[in-house]
């Protein structure tokens, strides 16, 4: 059961992740190279997790062997360096809340990979089952509406675009070609692919290195370093990788900050006191703050985004309202066992 705590913790940390694809289009807008923002981006974070994990781990970690750093480092290639800069260029060709509805299938990826690696498991002779696999479809079915269907541009009752200027009209998602934005929802699709597997190898990688703190630092230290050489040959014009005091810069810290650096916590944080299954439950506050922020912005949201990321919710709580029923039925039965065993 969820404290009143660990919501409002969980409603702030939504909040944070609902502004952080605003920020970032905004400065993609304004001309900001990818390469060199998820860069600054992590190289942000470093400044707020390797103190942290030297102050906390220096005396408690434990050794660090090559195989196990190799790991890391494999992790960190496709899960944040790799990942990230997939999504960043598919929300460059897309649209904000079309990002933070894609948010949402990220827990269903991530269960339906872990039953194709064995990790979960999935049986189709219980209505759980049915119901999972009903959610996968749903959230699969979101997305291909959020590629093909764009729909009529919802009105803000803020017609100036607060982080760029006017004469980026591209950013206006109704003209904006149709390759354009289907490139765009596939690629933040792959991305969230990728991040999903990250998500669910995190087990393996986590027996192997223990320390759940120090696993990440070297983790994005490991991707800063992998996103230095992407950015010099992506961006071989220097000038683009100077941060100047505008969307960028705020872009580059908030997303450094809140969201590598204190959003880590805040997960971990909600994780411990009311579990897994509830923080994905509030992963649609995402989209919701998204939407409230844009049409505060003035930023562009359409009656597809919309609809593709209520889908995608439906789909989620169907799998998590699935996967909870399991564990009630679980508990039960373990409940029970003990006590037919001392009838017999």
């Amino acid at each position: 059961m969820a404290t009143r705590a660990a919501f409002v913790v969980a409603l702030i940390l939504r909040s944070i992740y609902g502004g952080m694809p605003i920020v970032a289009k905004g400065a993609f807008d304004e001309g900001m190279s990818i390469s060199v923002f998820v860069l600054y981006r992590h190289a942000t974070a470093i400044l707020i997790l390797v103190p942290v994990a030297f102050v906390l781990e220096r005396k408690s970690s434990p050794a660090l062997s090559f195989k196990v750093s190799l790991k890391l480092f494999v992790h960190a290639f496709y899960g944040i360096s790799g990942s990230i800069n997939i999504y960043s260029i598919g929300l460059s060709y897309a649209s904000a809340t079309s990002s933070s509805a894609i948010s949402n299938v990220l827990p269903v990826v991530a269960f339906f990979l872990a039953v194709l690696l064995r990790i979960e498991s999935l049986n189709m002779k219980r209505f759980q089952g049915i119901v999972k696999v009903t959610g996968i479809v749903f959230c699969f079915a979101g997305v291909i509406v959020l590629a093909f269907y764009q729909g009529p541009e919802i009105k803000s009752f803020n017609h100036h675009h607060l982080l760029h200027n006017t004469s980026n009209s591209h950013d206006t998602i109704t003209v904006q070609p149709v390759r354009t934005w289907l490139l765009g929802i596939f690629l933040m699709t792959l991305g969230t692919i990728f991040w999903a597997l990250w998500t669910v190898l995190q087990g393996p990688m986590l027996d192997a290195y223990p320390s759940k703190l120090l696993n990440t630092t070297l983790q994005i230290v490991f991707a800063t370093i992998q996103c230095f050489f992407i950015a010099l040959v992506v961006e071989r014009d220097f000038s683009r990788w100077k941060l100047k005091l505008d969307i960028s810069l705020i872009a580059v810290l908030y997303s450094g900050i809140l969201v590598s650096g204190v959003g880590y916590y805040m997960q971990v944080w909600v994780i411990d006191k009311s579990g897994p299954v509830f923080l994905a439950m509030t992963m649609p506050i995402t989209l919701l703050v998204t939407i409230v922020l844009s049409s505060f912005l003035g930023e562009a949201i359409t009656l597809g985004s919309i609809l593709g990321g209520a889908v995608m919710v439906g789909g989620l709580y169907c799998v998590l309202w699935a996967k909870r029923t399991e564990q009630i039925d679980v508990s039960k039965e373990q409940n029970a066992a003990p006590v037919q065993a001392r009838q017999v």
